[in-house]
């Protein structure tokens, strides 16, 4: 997928008011299965698997024992005891070392790489919705959000969800490789008099860091914990045991010393990915996304800040080419869609 197809506003505009059509092939694959799947995919990932029916998914965490993210992930639970997982496209490897080595002592259960049995699109946006259903029998009316189905999309047979990385409406269409430009092509045509477009990268990123969704390796890493990264709604406190959960359990009880926080700019200023943060002229972290968004047209952005630092409103700065700039933390997200 390019940076972008025909400008980055004129696309990020086109999913906040119609819809946009992204190739996310790159994503990667992978599938846990057995008798005790459900064990293992509860041991490796924070979120609570057990809660999922057949046909429903999730965000959760690929945890380290320090309760720091391998990677964050959709869980997908296919059938009572086969789950995929969808993972980041530079982490693959990584994480399917990963997996294998801590469920080896998970019982009867497998892990295999699967990324190349798939191609995914996804079309986001308030209209995403009327164009699908012109190409597909399933009745995406009834689909509620984070739930999928097996079935066909413009004659491919194809799985298709309710999930998306825009903060808008949409759906994620999982098809065979060698079916995936003619399904592109469809999807297309059959949004052409609605103003569908193709979306590249660069608006993937401004639209997710509008709905202030973490990036891994920007916002979230191996340094960073759940709690910090303030994500702790995908935390499975019930779940017996998990990678991670005692160093969690100690960090919550004492409190986390940094929190990931939105920004706005307080000065006509861009704080960009890795510009310092300052607090009392002295560094206290870096920008961890930062943009001008072409929909909210604010100069926005996330960064850790010590925890007596996070209520919204306070104020700090960020450096930007040598100037000192003031900022203001605001409530996450920056942008919710609307209701309906």
């Amino acid at each position: 997928m390019p940076v972008e197809y025909s400008g980055l506003s004129n696309e990020h505009l086109a999913v906040r008011n119609r819809a946009g059509l992204f190739d996310v092939t790159h994503m990667g694959q992978i599938e846990i299965a057995g008798k005790d799947a459900l064990a293992a995919v509860q041991w490796i990932t924070s979120n609570d698997a057990s809660r999922l029916t057949i046909g429903q998914a999730h965000y959760s965490g690929l945890m380290t024992p320090a309760g720091t993210f391998v990677d964050d992930l959709l869980v997908y639970r296919f059938a009572e005891q086969h789950f995929l997982l969808v993972v980041n496209a530079s982490n693959v490897d990584k994480d399917y070392a990963w997996i294998v080595e801590q469920i080896r002592h998970c019982g009867d259960v497998a892990a295999l790489d699967t990324s190349s049995r798939y191609a995914l699109l996804a079309l986001q946006g308030p209209i995403a919705r009327q164009v699908m259903q012109r190409l597909t029998n399933f009745d995406l009316s009834g689909m509620k959000y984070y739930w999928f189905a097996h079935g066909e999309v413009a004659g491919v047979r194809a799985t298709l969800s309710r999930t998306g990385y825009t903060g808008e409406d949409g759906f994620e269409v999982f098809v065979p490789p060698r079916q995936a430009p003619a399904v592109w092509n469809a999807i297309l045509e059959a949004g052409r008099d609605d103003g569908v477009v193709p979306v590249g990268l660069g608006a993937r990123d401004t639209l997710r860091l509008e709905a202030a969704m973490r990036l891994y390796g920007n916002d979230i890493d191996a340094e960073t914990t759940i709690l910090e990264a303030d994500l702790e709604w995908i935390i499975g406190w019930k779940k017996e045991d998990f990678i991670g959960r005692d160093a969690l359990l100690r960090q919550k009880a004492s409190g986390v010393s940094r929190r990931l926080v939105g920004f706005e700019m307080a000065e006509r200023a861009i704080a960009r990915h890795g510009y310092p943060v300052m607090i009392g002229g002295q560094k206290a972290g870096v920008v961890t996304s930062g943009t001008q968004t072409p929909f909210l047209k604010k100069a926005i952005g996330m960064a850790y800040l010590p925890a007596d630092h996070t209520a919204e409103g306070t104020e700090f700065d960020v450096e930007i080419r040598g100037r000192v700039c003031r900022a203001r933390v605001v409530r996450l997200p920056f942008y919710k869609r609307p209701k309906g």
